[in-house]
């Protein structure tokens, strides 16, 4: 049970929520616009997608925990500074590196499963996504230290999940899955940025150089404000044009929250300890509004029926 409990840790098992969402709102706006829905295709899509994040995350540890970034960290939380069991002694770098890779690999087992009942895109979304999560942090690319980071995790999590899944349920693409893809990739950008906050001295020190580094943590602030700000203005447009129905609005219902996490970390951006409840604030935002935005294309087609 102890090994089990800390694969667990390793894992980030209750973050995982971040690829089970815009799964469940790809598959959502398959069934509302074209009906179709196929339960094995939907789990093999879930499996992928949390597979490739798990993957992801045991790579981050891994590569963290190379440059020394982990065991410079004095702030490590649940929220940020990765699970700290290579610096604990608990797991080797090595058993981490190594099931990482299994991670990556049976999920690009199942992205050939995928294109073989669903094409040749759905494989390529998939390796795209894997290629994010893997060199996130991986040299020689290092997206997170070229800035990179937010976007690779925003599209990641974001438009190549949701669409991936629509594809795979429909065999086609739609301007309706793409557009309900950009608030949430806004969010989990947002939960990523958020948390750079508290890794801002680690980072640096590495190297680290996302955009609270570049901008230091007062002045970045106002990229978190944009990135919660553009999340509803994308639903109220999305559903303004006609690209997502007008349930979807119930997103809009998590607004309080985004606010009152942005005021936290404008009032706290120095001060680790005292900005967590705004970190766990935004991934609330994220995962909450990713619910209403599917409950609200299931809505729809129910009163479409």
């Amino acid at each position: 049970m102890r090994t089990v409990s800390l694969w667990v840790r390793e894992v980030r098992l209750p973050f995982l929520t971040a690829s089970v969402t815009p799964v469940l709102l790809g598959a959502a706006v398959a069934w509302q616009e074209t009906g179709l829905f196929d339960l094995s295709l939907f789990l093999l899509t879930l499996a992928g997608a949390v597979l490739a994040h798990a993957g992801a995350n045991m790579a981050n540890d891994y590569y963290d925990h190379l440059s020394g970034n982990d065991a410079r960290n004095r702030y490590r939380s649940p929220f940020n500074g990765g699970t700290g069991l290579i610096q604990e002694g608990a797991l080797t770098p090595g058993q981490v590196h190594a099931a990482s890779l299994l991670c990556l690999a049976s999920a690009a087992g199942i992205g050939l499963y995928l294109y073989t009942a669903s094409g040749l895109l759905v494989l390529l979304l998939m390796l795209l996504g894997g290629f994010f999560g893997y060199f996130y942090t991986a040299g020689p690319v290092r997206l997170a230290h070229r800035g990179l980071g937010e976007l690779a995790v925003g599209a990641s999590f974001g438009p190549l999940i949701v669409l991936g899944a629509y594809l795979v349920q429909t065999g086609t693409l739609s301007a309706s899955a793409a557009a309900a893809s950009v608030p949430v990739g806004l969010l989990i950008a947002a939960v990523l940025y958020i948390n750079q906050f508290p890794d801002y001295e680690a980072d640096r020190a590495v190297g680290k150089a996302h955009w609270v580094v570049r901008l230091g943590t007062a002045r970045a602030v106002s990229g978190l404000t944009a990135l919660l700000v553009g999340t509803y203005l994308s639903v109220a447009a999305a559903v303004a044009v006609g690209l997502v129905p007008w349930p979807a609005l119930a997103a809009l219902a998590t607004a309080p929250l985004a606010f009152r996490a942005n005021t936290l970390a404008r009032r706290h951006h120095a001060s680790p300890v005292e900005l967590r409840p705004g970190n766990a604030l935004v991934i609330q935002t994220h995962l909450l509004t990713g619910l209403l935005l599917t409950a609200g294309f299931v809505a729809a087609g129910l009163l479409a029926a």
